[in-house]
């Protein structure tokens, strides 16, 4: 029975608590130092960066001199202004004009496209034009129209270039631009090839003559200041007044002849 007795005092009741929960549990106070540490060692990190951020906005800091060049910036101009500020201003400009180009490209694009599938509204080929300026259109639709199926645009297109080229070479040439005025004789010469192949037989040589004079009188514009007289460059040089400095010295005095002297005897004198 002392036997039964001592083995059911050592077993633990239910609200007794097992003695190596007990020692399991003498360890865990020792977590709060390490919390400690770590709180010790973040307030000098938090008072450092204050103490920084203090020493920047003083006179001479780092943030106080930044600070300054911008206050200062629309007084002193481009000219005058901080260095890193030029820097900063100039690489700004330069990614707004890449972005704006990045953007405008896909717009370009578009309204050249639109442009371009916009042509085959020209009836190419068709008596769309009348009048006189139809002897000289209706030949150059004919001949674009009859020489433009192997190419991979549409004759209509083609029309619309040519005309925008011979656009170009107008204006260019009325501003005085040399290659503009270029670009105007080849176009006109084109064109008025293109007239004498593609008028009918009977009325090609009046067409082509027609086409060469509405040619020329557009030159007017185009090829206006333009002269055919060469032109003479005559120097005339004038010889100016020469000035050459001379140092004349007197000549000495004649001494006085000798009482006894001869007469046929005179001294030599200097001149």
């Amino acid at each position: 029975m002392a036997d039964h007795n001592d083995r059911t005092s050592n077993v633990p009741g239910p609200r007794q608590e097992h003695p190596a929960a007990g020692h399991g549990q003498a360890h865990e106070p020792a977590a709060a130092p390490l919390l400690r540490k770590e709180l010790d060692d973040k307030q000098p990190r938090t008072q450092a960066l204050h103490a920084w951020w203090a020493d920047a906005w003083d006179d001479g800091g780092v943030l106080h001199d930044r600070w300054e060049d911008l206050r200062q910036a629309p007084a002193l101009g481009w000219h005058g202004m901080a260095n890193w500020l030029k820097a900063m201003l100039g690489l700004t400009g330069i990614s707004f004009v890449i972005l704006l180009l990045d953007s405008a490209t896909d717009a370009l694009a578009a309204m050249l496209h639109s442009l371009l599938t916009a042509a085959p509204r020209v009836q190419v080929g068709t008596d769309t034009s009348t009048g006189v300026f139809a002897v000289i259109d209706q030949p150059i639709r004919t001949y674009i129209a009859a020489h433009s199926p192997a190419l991979t645009i549409s004759a209509s297109t083609v029309y619309t270039v040519w005309q925008l080229v011979g656009l170009f070479g107008l204006i260019g040439g009325f501003v005085r631009s040399s290659g503009a005025r270029i670009t105007w004789t080849a176009w006109g010469a084109a064109s008025i090839a293109m007239v004498w192949d593609a008028a009918p037989n009977e009325g090609s040589t009046i067409a082509t003559g027609l086409a060469v004079l509405a040619w020329t009188a557009a030159s007017a514009l185009a090829l206006r200041g333009l002269t055919l007289r060469p032109a003479f460059f005559t120097h005339i040089h004038n010889a100016g007044h020469q000035i050459e400095p001379h140092i004349h010295l007197p000549a000495p005095a004649a001494d006085a002849a000798p009482d006894d002297a001869p007469d046929n005897v005179h001294p030599l004198q200097k001149r």
